[in-house]
């Protein structure tokens, strides 16, 4: 071989391994949506069906169940800069979470079972009203504004 292909071959190694790093990098973070900023009481994180503590500083994933007991309190901060606020005994579901740092585009859908939540949207609503969504067991909503709270009470016997 010659020198010149011999070089033309290491660049094209190195490239190949470059993008493949960059994949998985990628896809290594992709779950990660946001972290716990505040962890008061009895809270916990449910996630593959297994129950976790969830102390300041823990990740958020997708899919994850956050779950607080009559003592608990959770603030979590997103990717996009959402902050969601469960109370106690709230059981809130990340069911999706996509977010675009360069364009803010994203969508966000969460459900919250039972308790209170109290969200301050962030930039995905900014960008795009109708990308953010919490589901109840009574309704759905879309988030346009930037402040609300959503409160489900667990059903009474009759």
């Amino acid at each position: 071989m010659t020198k010149v292909s011999t070089f033309q071959r290491d660049i094209l190694v190195f490239g190949v391994l470059l993008l493949a790093t960059a994949w998985t990098c990628t896809h290594a973070f992709a779950g990660d949506a946001g972290r716990i900023k505040v962890s008061k009481g009895d809270v916990q994180i449910e996630r593959n069906g297994k129950l976790m503590p969830a102390p300041v500083g823990a990740v958020i994933e997708v899919e994850d169940t956050v779950k607080t007991g009559a003592d608990g309190s959770v603030g979590i901060t997103f990717q996009d800069n959402s902050l969601l606020s469960a109370g106690p005994n709230s059981e809130l579901v990340i069911e999706r979470f996509v977010f675009d740092t360069t364009t803010h585009q994203g969508e966000f859908d969460t459900r919250l079972k039972k308790g209170t939540l109290a969200v301050v949207s962030g930039k995905i609503v900014k960008q795009s009203p109708e990308a953010m969504r919490i589901k109840t067991p009574a309704a759905i909503m879309g988030v346009r504004g930037t402040e609300f709270i959503v409160k489900v009470d667990e059903p009474t016997a009759n």
